[in-house]
């Protein structure tokens, strides 16, 4: 009998049926200190969109935040957890907690170990730091990181940071017995399909939650289905839900667009035209907002200004002063914002700003 951590199952469910997880930003001061009322105004602006989930201390929250001139892991990570507990409370509604973990072995050991004690659920593992390590080494990491919470798989595009992983490596990832889900997010259709792919063949297709990350895809990840030939069956795999900076932003269209692939999931419907014409106006946007003509240099600036702009960040400061929009991406943010309002949730925040700020 397997002694490592499972999730509830209510937990699990809940991330098998597909949930949208932003990638929680991090709220600071223009002298770039965290700004508490802030950051705990976004986790509420989240729950109360309809978030079924949260990721912290992720690339959008800045991986700088484990530095120690800056000391912020801890208390971002906590206030996060508390909004949440609080929300369950007031709502009776579990918010799945999702905690980035970073570095060699014994620094995500320590990171997965300090979410546990939160109260976090799964631990979301980048795997950027052993650039050079080969499969058997990677999955010893990983299988480390599993003795203390529950695995949520995560392939990072190597432009901001990830590393190219094999299938073999997703196909031994699978195996291991609590990894729950897989945030998928190569940008990359090959390597997104090695993912799948691995899945399909692991035997594990109904207890791995399929989560898309590529945020330039978002729309078409959610409507397709992958369907495989693995031990002699064919399979048919989904991904379900999203985890990703770009609903970091305009949460509640994005809890709505779920909600409607999932009830043309379940009817057999056809795809309407509207919905793949939206899909590509959402890449547009996602382009302005994470700076894909620049390499995504500016894509937690481009976050943090959309929420600036709707008034749940008071700053789109980072922790590095160079880190901001690059030349000509707050023209392409205004651009997206003007001609796609469908895709904003500005009205839902107005409403209800004053109340989550309080």
């Amino acid at each position: 009998m397997s002694t490592l951590p499972t999730l509830s199952d209510s937990v699990h469910k809940q991330l098998l049926r597909g949930v949208v997880i932003p990638a929680h930003p991090l709220a600071l001061t223009a002298q770039r200190t965290l700004d508490e009322r802030h950051q705990r105004a976004l986790t509420r602006y989240y729950c109360a969109a309809g978030a079924g989930g949260l990721a912290v201390g992720v690339h959008t929250t800045q991986f700088e935040i484990r530095e120690p001139q800056f000391g912020l892991l801890e208390p971002v990570l906590r206030l996060a957890a508390e909004e949440a507990r609080a929300f369950r409370q007031a709502t009776g509604k579990e918010i799945v907690l999702v905690a980035g973990a970073v570095g060699e072995t014994p620094q995500a050991i320590r990171e997965a170990e300090l979410a546990a004690e939160l109260g976090y659920h799964a631990v979301l593992l980048s795997l950027a730091a052993l650039r050079d390590a080969d499969d058997d080494a990677l999955l010893a990491h990983c299988r480390a990181v599993a003795r203390v919470l529950p695995l949520f798989g995560f392939y990072l595009q190597p432009a901001v940071g990830g590393r190219v992983l094999s299938y073999n490596f997703w196909r031994r990832f699978a195996e291991i017995e609590n990894v729950v889900a897989i945030k998928i997010a190569p940008f990359n259709r090959y390597q997104t399909i090695d993912v799948l792919r691995a899945v399909a063949e692991s035997g594990r297709a109904q207890e791995i939650a399929l989560y898309t990350g590529n945020d330039d895809h978002i729309l078409l990840d959610l409507l397709t289905p992958f369907v495989f030939s693995a031990r002699g069956q064919r399979v048919v795999l989904r991904i379900v839900g999203g985890l990703l900076g770009q609903w970091a932003v305009w949460t509640r269209r994005a809890v709505e667009l779920l909600e409607r692939v999932r009830k043309l999931r379940e009817s057999g419907e056809a795809i309407p035209q509207d919905l793949l014409v939206t899909a590509n106006q959402l890449t547009d946007a996602n382009a302005a907002i994470f700076d894909a003509a620049n390499g995504f240099r500016g894509c937690i600036a481009g976050i943090n200004e959309v929420l600036r702009r709707q008034g749940l960040l008071a700053s789109r400061a980072c922790l590095r002063p160079e880190e901001d929009l690059s030349p000509g991406q707050e023209a392409e943010i205004a651009r997206v914002c003007r001609d796609y309002p469908h895709l904003t949730d500005d009205d839902f925040v107005a409403l209800h700003l004053d109340e989550w700020l309080s």
